[in-house]
């Protein structure tokens, strides 16, 4: 067989004299900087370790920024959030063993949100690798198996001259839709050991791209075009491949109503006379998808908290756009598309027939006022006041980080985050800890506007070690801790079943004076002063800490 090697790069003299005479003192970490930079990465998020240390010394010789956090599952959650708000690659370097199981949690967020995380782990070196029980420090009979279950590719290098080839392909699978969070593994001595390797140039590691079948696009337009009362579901799907503004179109055309779930925040206006909102933990809206003789659903599985916890039970045609493959019909029997969102709107955008309901917007707002009475009922006066000064003091274009906490729960269906792409908790798997981290990786995305991280005190205290990254950096984040003096959810719900509760209570530190020792400026708000306290914060440069004391109420559950 021939090859034509007409397209082969041509070299100048001098790029060819580099490439012969690579500059001397490299080694593997340096093999895995480049390959980096070739792909296009400036930020790398992480925490050293002995082993990984080859890695960390060649970060020196680049230029490549490094944002360094106090624990690894921290630097996971501001890698996941780096790569949310960008839509890019956020490479998090670890150590081997306690270093790496550390993250694994925030990679459980990573892959649940769909964040394009590439995490990189040093090894033990090559010679203990097997599974024998050679006794090298931090040593796991199978690294790779602890964390096959959470990424979406897993991918082994042996030798230096793997390691590009290693990265890339990671790279590739990390931004192939679904994005998700991907492993790399190098062991000790392939990082260290010197290499005469030329410098990597660009690499290319573009994703496959994944459109609609054709044949199901126009079923799909058709069962659209014909419907008496169809509804959409939009989910996070919708905000990672950037499709709010087909949605949006797609909407209008059909004079559908849109319903948001709590990942798809902001991907439909919420002032539109055809937004249900998100209120999808309330019968009301249950009802309301239940009557639609076809739902659209689009990158959303309907799982637990989008099908008010599988209570939701489709009576007409479902439509079910999804990446994820494992996703399509997963919980209910559909008309499945495995397609990337924006592909998928844009195409059935074109084939759908325009079809006009002059009472789909009074439909809307009859359900509205059937929530907000429901709401209105239950004397939770507070917590509404809380959630409306958190929106008036945040610049529209702010992002904001919520932690699993009873603000946060509320948000997800009251809170109107006005743009794609800025609001984010926690909800994909649902661990303590997120919302301060993860408004670091994005203060690092975009110093050049505010970031809000919400909290409880006793998620605060999962993260509260990186005050010192934010002063370090001198990030412009504000943290706003919600003190109620422990678990508050968890009181709720232990109340509720058991009538008293376990392990609830916290002790906590005074958070103003703890902030203040970081460097870090603080305020103790309350609140009818906690909108003025949170906007000075936030237009203020740096770091800050808002304390709001308070005792925060769920709304009544309906799926019970």
């Amino acid at each position: 067989m021939s090859h034509d090697h007409d397209d082969r790069p041509q070299l100048t003299a001098a790029q060819a004299a580099a490439v012969l005479n690579p500059p001397a003192g490299r080694n593997g970490g340096d093999l895995v900087v480049e390959t980096l930079q070739g792909l296009g990465a400036t930020t790398v998020f992480g925490l050293p370790g002995q082993h990984a240390l080859g890695m960390f010394d060649a970060l020196r010789r680049s230029s490549l920024r490094y944002v360094g956090l106090r624990v690894e599952n921290n630097a996971g959650f501001a890698a996941d959030a780096y790569g949310r708000i960008t839509g890019e690659v956020a490479p998090l370097l670890l150590s081997t063993g306690p270093g790496a199981l550390t993250s694994l949690a925030a990679l459980q967020e990573a892959a649940a949100a769909s964040a394009p995380v590439l995490a990189i782990s040093s090894q033990i070196p090559t010679a203990g690798l097997g599974g024998g029980r050679h006794g090298y420090l931090h040593e796991l009979r199978d690294q790779q198996a602890s964390v096959r279950d959470i990424v979406k590719s897993v991918h082994t290098v042996r030798t230096a001259s793997q390691i590009p080839s290693a990265i890339a392909a990671a790279w590739e699978s990390a931004l192939t839709a679904p994005h998700g969070p991907v492993w790399v593994e190098i062991p000790q001595d392939v990082l260290l050991a010197g290499t005469t390797l030329p410098v990597v140039s660009a690499m290319d590691a573009t994703p496959r791209e994944l459109y609609p079948r054709p044949e199901l696009t126009i079923a799909a337009a058709h069962l659209l075009s014909n419907a008496e009362r169809p509804v959409i579901i939009a989910g996070g799907g919708v905000v990672r491949s950037d499709a709010s503004g087909k949605l949006r179109a797609l909407a209008e055309k059909i004079d559908a109503p849109v319903v948001t779930t709590f990942g798809g925040k902001g991907a439909f206006p919420w002032e539109h006379p055809l937004s249900l909102r998100s209120w999808l933990e309330d019968r009301h809206t249950t009802d309301f998808l239940e009557d639609a003789d076809v739902l659209l659903v689009v990158g959303s599985g309907l799982g637990e908290l989008s099908s008010n916890y599988h209570t939701f039970r489709p009576r007409g045609r479902v439509i079910q756009i999804e990446a994820d493959a494992g996703k399509l019909e997963s919980n209910h029997p559909a008309l499945g598309i495995h397609s990337d969102a924006r592909e998928a709107l844009a195409d059935l955008l074109e084939a759908v027939e325009r079809r006009e309901d002059p009472d789909a917007a009074a439909r809307v707002r009859t359900m509205l006022e059937k929530v907000r009475i429901r709401i209105e009922a239950q004397d939770l006066t507070l917590e509404q006041q809380v959630l409306a000064a958190v929106r008036e003091a945040l610049p529209d274009a702010a992002p904001s980080f919520w932690d699993m906490t009873i603000l946060a729960y509320w948000a997800w269906s009251a809170f109107d985050a006005r743009r794609p792409n800025t609001m984010h908790s926690a909800q994909g798997a649902g661990g303590l800890g997120y919302g301060f981290p993860a408004a670091i990786g994005a203060a690092a995305a975009d110093p050049t506007r505010p970031v809000l991280a919400v909290s409880g005190d006793g998620g605060a205290m999962y993260s509260i070690a990186e005050l010192a990254t934010a002063r370090q950096y001198d990030l412009p984040l504000t943290w706003l801790i919600v003190d109620d003096g422990g678990y508050g959810i968890l009181r709720e719900y232990m109340t509720g079943a058991f009538g008293e509760t376990t392990g609830t209570e916290l002790a906590r530190p005074d958070f103003v004076a703890l902030a203040e020792s970081f460097g870090v400026p603080a305020v103790r708000t309350s609140p009818d002063s906690l909108a003025a306290d949170l906007g000075k914060a936030l237009s203020a440069p740096g770091p800050s800490v808002v304390v709001l004391p308070a005792l925060l109420r769920m709304f009544e559950p309906t799926h019970l």
